[in-house]
């Protein structure tokens, strides 16, 4: 009986979840299927995020308002074509998928949850293999006939999901709907770790994005309001980027670890979508930045509020950290209100490492001072080895006093031989 309303509790309780989260959604349109028309249709799709924690495949069919997805087990998933902000098609260029994203304006429910992001993609090749296959020869025919067939599905598929988005953007503007799919410029990529693992980041026409792998990461880039890179230093093999969220209220997006060689590139590309950035040498709190910065009305203004003072307009201030640390004679000494608690590890750790490397050169030192009182007295060679042999007889004639025993022995032994 307890487990019973336990469980009938559990049920409650999802139900009431399941209603708020659905009260929340902004309300869809109907889907409107075409008819007495070839439908456009991609076959032996998979999709992400799944149902129910389980694996979801299906067939991917455009309609007249939207597109509908059907799993083997009949779930159904519409996609309004005005509910789409973004379309990216992915193809397969040294990935293991070919992939069409749609990040959408409004979250839809997939399963029990909301979602802003649904993807629909194909393995082109298998992520893993097995440990105990054996290893083969690179000119075994087998194996080159497994990668011949690779590099056709990969032609294949990436003809199959170009012509389908094709069809598509002619369904839409067909029905009155602007739909266009960008493809990402995987020229400007570069890796980072934007959640918890280090992936390959590419930008498209409107967003930075990770796609293959989950959670995904989609910055809208017209919600950048600008771009700071930390931990920018010439002892350093990598650095951060912060890319901060015009509503201040929303904590900024984060991507760590980025080699040092991909900043002048990124910089780069962040003047040409006109984005303004910073750089500076530790990192910083953002929390306590980002409500600084919404309190102040004339954050983008050059004066205070008398108009006269002048004063940093907008982000600049964020480069005087960085010009503050370099004229700043004690190192130790940290101004900044906004430093961040990983700094301050960061600089114990140095420092440690700094005492290490001071000790090691006292030692080395020590032993310099020890040779250079040897050249100071002056003594040549001659002298040195028979002040030399001098000492190896003291320390000899030491030894055998405090053990008469070996020396007996040995006078024995060459009695005999006598």
């Amino acid at each position: 009986a307890f487990r019973q309303i336990s469980e009938l509790r559990k049920r409650e309780r999802q139900k009431e979840l399941l209603q708020q989260e659905e009260a929340t959604l902004v309300k869809q349109e109907k889907l409107i299927r075409t008819k007495n028309e070839r439908v456009p249709r991609l076959a032996d799709l998979t999709m992400r995020p799944v149902f129910a924690g389980r694996k979801t495949q299906g067939n991917l069919e455009a309609h007249s308002n939207g597109l509908r997805f059907i799993s083997t087990r009949s779930e159904i998933v519409d996609i309004m074509y005005n509910n789409i902000k973004y379309a990216i098609y992915q193809p397969c260029e040294g990935d293991i998928m070919v992939l069409i994203h749609f990040h959408l304006k409004n979250p839809i429910m997939v399963g029990k949850k909301k979602h802003l992001d649904i993807q629909f993609f194909t393995e082109v090749i298998e992520a893993s293999q097995a440990v105990d296959n054996a290893r083969r020869s690179m000119y075994d025919p087998d194996e080159m006939d497994d990668e011949q067939r690779e590099r056709q599905l990969r032609k294949k598929l990436n003809q199959a999901f170009k012509e389908f988005c094709k069809k598509v953007d002619i369904v839409a503007k067909k029905n009155g709907h602007e739909l266009e799919f960008d493809i990402p410029y995987r020229d400007l990529g570069f890796t980072g770790n934007p959640h918890k693992e280090m992936v390959n980041i590419v930008p498209t026409l409107n967003c930075l994005v990770n796609l293959t792998e989950t959670p995904f990461f989609v910055v809208d880039l017209e919600h950048v309001d600008h771009v700071h890179f930390e931990r920018v230093t010439y002892m350093s093999k990598a650095f951060d980027m912060v890319l901060v969220n015009k509503d201040f209220s929303k904590q900024p997006w984060r991507i760590d670890m980025i080699p040092n060689g991909d900043k002048d590139a990124i910089q780069e590309w962040l003047t040409d979508m006109e984005i303004t950035y910073t750089e500076g040498p530790m990192n910083l709190n953002w929390k306590q930045i980002t409500a600084t910065v919404k309190d102040d009305d004339r954050f983008y203004m050059n004066t205070e509020e008398d108009e006269v003072t002048e004063k940093e307009a907008g982000w600049e201030f964020l480069r005087m950290f960085g010009r503050e640390d370099e004229e700043d004679e004690d190192p130790d000494e940290d101004d900044s209100e906004f430093g961040d608690d990983r700094v301050e590890s960061e600089a114990s750790d140095e420092e440690e490492e700094v005492d290490e490397f001071v000790s090691d050169d006292d030692d080395d030192e020590e032993d310099f001072d020890a040779d250079e009182d040897l050249e100071e007295e002056g003594l040549d060679w001659d002298e040195m080895e028979a002040a030399a042999a001098a000492d190896d007889r003291r320390k000899r004639n030491r030894d055998e006093d405090l053990d008469p025993e070996p020396a007996r022995k040995q006078n024995q032994s060459s009695k005999r031989r006598r």
